[in-house]
């Protein structure tokens, strides 16, 4: 059955919230907002004004509570692509590692610990 052609085998991954065209469609507000953060100056520009830089690039109030709250997983959740709340995160002092123990319930630590014996 998973060789069949057109099959999408990837719906169903236990915890895992998949990034496909209606999560892109859905977090795209949130994903050109996460993209400007590659300028450090619009880093602190929405240090200085978050709820203005919400506002500009029409956040709905699921991204907005997200944000407000640093959470990541959320953002995943509304629509966000890692990729772009990477540089979201680092804003806050949160690397790579830090969020992949979000995703995964563990510490930065066990993470670490987990990617280690993984190799």
């Amino acid at each position: 059955m998973h060789d069949m052609p057109g099959y999408d085998y990837h719906i169903d991954i236990p915890g895992t919230t998949i990034f496909d065209g209606k999560m892109a469609m859905k977090g795209y507000a949130l994903n050109k907002m996460c993209y400007d953060f590659n300028k450090a100056e619009n880093r602190e520009s929405f240090r200085a004004d978050e709820e203005g830089w919400m506002e500009k690039y029409g956040l709905n109030d699921e991204q907005k509570t997200a944000v407000r709250e640093r959470n990541v997983l959320g953002l995943i959740a509304a629509g966000g692509n890692i990729y772009y709340l990477a540089k979201f995160a680092g804003i806050f002092g949160l690397g790579v590692q830090d969020v992949g123990g979000l995703q995964t319930g563990k510490t930065t630590e066990e993470f670490k610990e987990y990617l280690a014996s993984q190799a």
